[in-house]
Order: structure tokens, then sequence, then C-alpha cells
């Protein structure tokens, strides 16, 4: 990539960043979420949380990522629904029902690759709850928290590598109006999922 192409793609990240961060701190705010980063967590929550989740990538792995074969190549390895569904079954919970989350399922290329961005920037940041949830003595022998392990030690540069696709799909095809709908559209929905559950 160009030294200019790479200026060009921050920008677009940037915007991105910007054009998220009330519908980000709004989901954040929400009592469900807020449970999981309390220190007077209660396991009830943890799995509240993991089943709220499971719905939400349940619709991204069927709706989503058929979208973005070829597009986004190591989508495979990004799956998380089956980690949650392992620690769910640590916790003796089993998962019979699946809530739609997602009602807009025609998604364009770009508009998919921003809710994707969305459930990425999660995995990121579910480094970080991890510690929080660890804490359970339910949850301290690193069993029942594979889905806030997200891609362990390499989870920083999956997130890069799923950024440097972003931006260069934007670049390529001048798409971030759509990219940046699909992200706040992923919040919203996520939102509304949280507030009814």
């Amino acid at each position: 990539m160009s030294t200019n192409s790479t200026s060009i793609s921050s920008g677009f990240l940037t915007d991105i960043k910007t054009n998220t961060t009330d519908s980000h701190t709004k989901l954040e705010q929400l009592p469900v979420s807020m449970s999981i980063v309390s220190p007077d967590m209660k396991i009830e929550n943890y799995v509240h949380y993991l089943s709220l989740m499971h719905d939400v990538h349940n619709d991204t792995e069927n709706i989503v990522y058929p979208l973005l074969l070829g597009i986004v190549e190591d989508l495979e390895h990004r799956k998380k629904k089956h980690l949650i569904e392992n620690d769910l079954s640590f916790l003796h919970h089993t998962k019979i029902n699946s809530a739609k989350v997602f009602e807009i399922t025609n998604m364009s290329i770009p508009f998919a690759l921003g809710v994707l961005y969305v459930m990425e920037g999660s995995t990121l940041g579910g480094r970080f709850i991890l510690k929080n949830v660890s804490k359970l003595p339910e949850l301290s022998t690193d069993k029942g928290v594979s889905y806030f392990n997200g891609y362990g030690d390499k989870t920083g540069s999956y997130w890069k590598t799923f950024l440097n696709v972003l931006a260069e799909y934007e670049q390529d095809y001048n798409c971030g109006d759509e990219i940046i709908k699909g992200a706040k559209y992923a919040f919203e929905s996520i939102y509304n999922h949280f507030q009814n559950a």
C-alpha cells in the first residue's frame, strides 16, 4: 500500500470511529453492558450477556458472513458463536432459541463491512472485559471465557488486519458513507436487542 493510500485510509478510519462514538457510548451505558464490567458482577449477569451476544453473532454469521466471503480472507477464523456456546455449556446453560437482531437481511457489501466493524471492535473490547469476568471464581480456571478471550494474543493484529481490509475496500469503492451506515445500524440493533431483553 502506498503512503498516499495509507493517509486516505486513516482518514476514513478516523471518520468511522468519530461517527460511531455516540452509538458506542450509548450501548456501553445500558445496564446489561454495565453489568459485565461491574466489580459486583454475578454469574447470572455473565450468562445473560453471553446469551444476548449469541443472538448477535448468530445473525452476523448467517447474514453478514456470506456477503463478505472472499473480501475478508480470514473470515472463517473470526466466527464467535461456537465460543459462546462452549462458554454457556461450561456454565451448564443451553441456548435453545435465537432472537432476531438484524432486521435488514439484504445488506450491501459496504453495509455488511460496517456491521463487521462493530463486531470486530467488540472482540477487541472483550479483552478488557475478560479481566473483570475472570475474577469470578466459577471462571478463574480459564474455562468459560473463550468468547472474551477473542483471538488471544493475536487479537490486536486481527483488528489491524481487519481495519486494513476495511480501509482498502472503502478506498477502492468510495463507499465510506455506506460502511458507516452499516456500523451505526449494528450499534443501534444491538442496543435495541439489549434494551428489550
